[in-house]
């Protein structure tokens, strides 16, 4: 074990995200709160991230504050100036190919830097399971972060299993629309005996035994285990069956910290309104004209769509959509970004904005949090990534779920089956469906029950990230036993 810094020195946490909105921002989350907690902060952002942000906030964004700096390195991937978010698949073969180096350099300057303190720790995004590497070679420790739910990462820790029993590869592409994929899975450790094939993370949809990205998760999935602990933006009472096979696969020199839900731990530890809590990650402009809409509008009168930050569809989708929300006489705010349509640039009919006018606003991105705990809030169609699903959650928000890929599908299904909190749209999407679903939500019985189920799971959650609460002491302990610890553990 190394040293422990003296008590005048700053112990110094380095985080790096995987470059994507999703994953940034919960690190970044988890960052202000530990330089609440007395730590130095260094925030590495990709180089093509970076630009983005100053884009978006404006030129003064990233100039940091005392105590908590933001460094960059390149991705690996070719010069870009897009406005839009990076190729999944592209951005995690090319990080955990050609970071390595680079994050070493950064490591190396910050500890011949007069300008902070030496670095202690550092905190990784599991999909960049090479800071493992980086920190093993100064001699720190590292945590990583699992900034999905604890039911995906055993949706992912299932693949082997799937692979075993020869239900995937899939034998051919018409497996995907034959019902194959309704194909029930009662048997999955560590997951609701509700799951069917098509509630598996994506990356196994496929004929090809060699995708790239089922072994990538396979890879980074198992590498976590050797963390000096383990981070889930998750609470016990929501996940415990997963939670326990997690803990089941592990060594006990990898400790899993619950320290969820982070919106509500970071209110309760990071002063409101100052410095620290000014700090933004949004890589797209905000449009905030769309509160005075909601401002105007009854409590729990409005539908929220949002897709997040990764999903594209066809503009045929986008126009069932369109009709169904349209057609379902209820107000709602669309956030629709610049890069949400394959290839192309969202065209809705004329027809469609005139009959939304004065109960529907579209708007480009927007502060997704605050929206969900606007009282006009009703439910919120979302794509059910583990962000979005957890914001709902801590606004007490039922959801609608389309979702897109990766682990969003298991998502998806825990809401419906296991939360309370949710309903499928169907991946098929369909208007007629879309104006049900939305219906039902909005006015119906099984909307009523969603909406007094997803209020308990906030007050669950509250109660986790208060002083005394199980979230709250976990943040404790990490700190305490892991960050603060002055080295690596034995190999």
């Amino acid at each position: 074990m190394g040293s422990v810094q003296a008590d005048d020195v700053k112990p110094h946490a380095v985080c790096v995200p995987l470059p994507a909105q999703g994953h940034v921002t919960p690190m970044l989350k988890l960052a202000k709160i530990l330089h609440c907690r007395g730590f130095h902060i260094t925030f590495v952002n990709s180089e093509f991230n970076h630009r983005r942000l100053l884009r978006s906030r404006g030129a003064a964004a990233l100039d940091g504050i005392e105590g908590f700096r933001f460094a960059t390195i390149p991705d690996g991937l070719p010069p870009s100036d897009a406005d839009a978010t990076q190729d999944v698949p592209s951005l995690c073969r090319f990080t955990n190919a050609t970071c390595l180096p680079h994050l070493k350099r950064l490591l190396d300057d910050l500890n011949s830097s007069p300008e902070s303190p030496p670095v202690t720790c550092i905190v990784g995004d599991d999909v960049m399971s090479f800071c493992l590497d980086a920190a093993r070679d100064i001699g720190v420790p590292c945590a990583l972060f699992w900034t999905a739910s604890a039911c995906g990462y055993m949706g992912y820790r299932n693949y082997r299993a799937l692979y075993e029993k020869g239900l995937f590869p899939l034998k051919d592409a018409e497996q995907l629309t034959n019902g194959y994929m309704d194909t029930p899975v009662d048997w999955a450790v560590g997951m609701s005996s509700h799951m069917r094939l098509k509630d598996f993370p994506t990356f196994i949809w496929s004929t090809d035994p060699d995708e790239y990205m089922s072994h990538f998760a396979l890879h980074v999935t198992e590498r976590i285990a050797e963390a000096d602990a383990v981070i889930l933006n998750t609470l016990e009472e929501l996940e415990p069956v997963a939670l326990a096979a997690m803990r089941a696969m592990f060594p006990p020199s990898s400790p899993i910290h619950t320290i969820g839900p982070l919106a509500f731990l970071a209110e309760e530890i990071v002063p409101q309104g100052g410095p620290v809590a000014e700090l933004g990650s949004n890589l797209w402009k905000e449009d905030l004209s769309c509160f005075g809409f909601l401002d105007g509008k009854e409590p729990g009168s409005v539908v929220y769509v949002n897709y997040g930050s990764i999903t594209v569809m066809t503009n045929e989708e986008l126009l069932e959509f369109a009709w169904g929300l349209a057609n379902s006489g209820q107000a709602f705010l669309w956030i629709i970004r610049p890069d949400l349509i394959k290839g192309d640039a969202a065209v809705l009919p004329p027809e469609f904005l005139e009959s939304i006018e004065g109960r529907g606003v579209l708007a480009s991105w927007c502060p997704q949090e605050v929206v969900l705990r606007h009282d006009a809030v009703g439910v919120f169609l979302t794509h059910s990534g583990w962000n979005s699903t957890v914001e709902s959650l801590c606004g007490g928000v039922p959801m609608l779920c389309w979702p897109f890929f990766a682990e969003q599908q298991t998502n998806s299904r825990y809401g419906c089956m296991e939360w309370g909190v949710a309903m499928e749209i169907g991946h098929d999407v369909r208007r007629e469906a879309v104006e049900a679903k939305i219906r039902e939500a909005m006015c119906g019985e099984k909307g009523k029950e969603m909406r007094r189920r997803a209020v308990e799971w906030k007050e669950t959650g509250a109660r986790a990230t208060q002083p005394g609460g199980r979230s709250y002491a976990n943040l404790e302990k990490l700190v305490a036993d892991v960050l603060l610890s002055g080295g690596k553990r034995s190999c």
